[in-house]
């Protein structure tokens, strides 16, 4: 479905003659509703990590190198992602305060399994990652837009656009914060948008795996040190 499509559904039930072109129009109405489904866009997809949103993002070390620019679709991390490296075979610690990563740098104290943080839109590790280890990661991308030809961007620009999320809660999110903005009642709109997206997200995430038979362990344990260590 288009981005026009949509917003033509949407003029349906917000009571606005259906247009035949939005992007190209230089009526406000339109120009409102552009704003208005770029605006719902952003906020659905920053609204949850989406499956369709993740990336894959890869360091290749050089070891000299501790600072790699963000890609280019960067958005932000994962809630709970974390940087794998080949070579030591398990995840990095995740240094969040800027001033424990300084005490680190200041103090000079190395991490059994190195450190990471993101500092002026550069991912920064400790120690540099050594030449030919290989640092992996996901991250949410801030393309959450397709053109005609299926390239992926981080805006509706055009009517033949699309959504690579749920058109179904682009229409019920337009509706709500419409009817927000005007001043018009809107609180059961909104309702309807949580319940759709909550459905959405389930679905998302995909069916639970029951595990019979198996030691459990508890989320977030860790190995101690899951290298071999030899005498």
């Amino acid at each position: 479905m288009s981005v026009l499509t949509a917003i033509q559904n949407v003029s349906a039930v917000i009571a606005l003659n259906k247009p035949t072109v939005v992007f190209s129009s230089t009526e406000r109405e339109h120009f409102e509703l552009q704003v208005l489904a770029n605006s719902c866009a952003r906020y659905i997809a920053q609204d949850y990590e989406w499956q369709a949103l993740k990336v894959p993002g890869l360091i290749a070390g050089d070891g000299m190198t501790r600072s790699f620019a963000l890609p280019a679709d960067y958005d932000r991390m994962l809630k709970e992602g974390e940087l794998w490296s080949d070579r030591l075979q398990t995840h990095l610690t995740h240094i969040i305060s800027t001033d424990h990563w300084l005490e680190l740098d200041i103090r000079q104290f190395e991490t059994v399994t190195g450190a990471w943080t993101l500092l002026g839109n550069e991912i920064t590790l400790k120690p540099a990652p050594a030449n030919g280890e290989a640092i992996s990661y996901y991250y949410m991308s801030s393309r959450w837009a397709l053109d005609n030809d299926g390239s992926s961007k981080a805006e509706f620009a055009a009517d033949d656009d699309t959504f690579r999320l749920p058109e179904t809660l682009l229409e019920l999110c337009m509706i709500w914060k419409w009817r927000a903005q005007k001043g018009l009642p809107y609180a059961q709109d909104q309702d309807n948008y949580e319940d759709e997206k909550e459905k959405r997200i389930a679905a998302d995430k995909g069916a639970r795996i029951l595990h019979v038979g198996r030691t459990r362990r508890l989320r977030g344990a860790q190995v101690a040190y899951p290298v071999s260590v030899v005498s």
